[in-house]
């Protein structure tokens, strides 16, 4: 129980930490700095752009540990 906590916890914070840095680097690509001063379009943007990214980590994580968990169970 606990190590499969542990798992599920450490791939989330993977998948989202890597989404999120994918994220931030295409902004950077794109011209959209997160830290720019105040909120410009590109700071808007660029935050956009990270968040997405750490969700759509998180969802490739999550789907990556059922797949997993379903060979186990074949």
């Amino acid at each position: 129980m606990d190590k499969s906590l542990l798992t599920e916890g450490l791939s989330d914070a993977i998948g989202f930490i890597g989404g999120a840095l994918l994220g931030f680097w295409l902004g950077r690509l794109l011209g959209l700095n997160v830290f720019d001063a105040g909120y410009s379009n590109a700071s808007i943007g660029g935050i956009l752009l990270v968040g997405l990214g750490g969700g759509i980590g998180l969802q490739v994580a999550r789907r990556w540990r059922r797949k997993l968990d379903a060979k186990k169970e074949d």
